[in-house]
Parts: structure tokens; C-alpha cells; sequence
């Protein structure tokens, strides 16, 4: 992960980058171990994808990624966790209609966190 830093000298921009820690180790091990955990993860190769998630979910040990490809990403997802994959995307009369992926992923993501909860409790 970068962090990008912007800088203005006498009209002209310079860009830094610089490393930063993974926060969702500590996030998941210290901060708030009880927590609902959610990642990203963004591939260009979808043959990658979920391996790639779940290595993220295994070296983490947070509760789901959302996984998508770089050339779909505002029309499809899927969303991976230990035990399961499922696919959300929109439908050409969604898209049609201006809807858009967030949308679904947060609804189904609102019924995993429920479930969630209820399992804690």
C-alpha cells in the first residue's frame, strides 16, 4: 500500500509515494478483534482473483473480500469468504437504469453483517 503525498513548489506539483503498513493485520489482531471485517481486492487477471482473496482472507483473518476485475468493476463483484463465493452483477436493464454495483454489494453485505451479529450474540 502507498500513501501518496502532494506537494506544491512555486506552481508545480511533485508527487511522492511511500510504503505504508497493511493496517488490516492490526485491525483484525488488536483494534477490534470482533469486528465485522470487509476488504477490497482489485485484480487485472481474473484467473488470480480468488486465489488471490483468499490468501487475503487466510493471512488476515478478517470475514470477507470484495473481488473484482479491473475491466468489470462497476458492473460485477463477487464476494468471497471462507466457506463461500457468490457472484453479484448487474443486468443491462440495471445498468440501463443508472444503478449501480455498490448498491448490491452493500444490501447483500448488510445481510452477511446481520447474520454476523446474530451468531456473536
Amino acid at each position: 500500500m502507498f500513501l501518496l503525498i502532494f506537494s506544491f513548489y512555486l506552481s508545480s506539483l511533485q508527487i511522492t509515494m511511500k510504503m505504508v503498513p497493511k493496517m488490516l493485520s492490526p485491525l483484525v489482531r488488536d483494534w477490534a478483534p470482533e469486528a465485522f471485517v470487509i476488504s477490497f481486492k482489485l485484480e487485472t487477471d481474473p484467473q488470480i482473483l480468488l486465489d488471490k482473496s483468499r490468501q487475503a482472507l487466510e493471512k488476515y483473518r478478517h470475514q470477507v473480500v470484495v473481488a473484482n476485475v479491473l475491466e468489470s468493476r462497476r458492473t460485477s463483484v463477487i464476494i468471497v469468504t471462507r466457506d463461500s463465493q457468490t457472484p453479484l452483477s448487474l443486468s443491462d436493464e440495471e445498468i440501463a437504469q443508472g444503478m449501480e454495483i455498490e448498491e448490491k454489494i452493500v444490501s447483500y453485505l448488510q445481510g452477511q453483517h446481520t447474520a454476523f451479529i446474530e451468531k456473536k450474540g
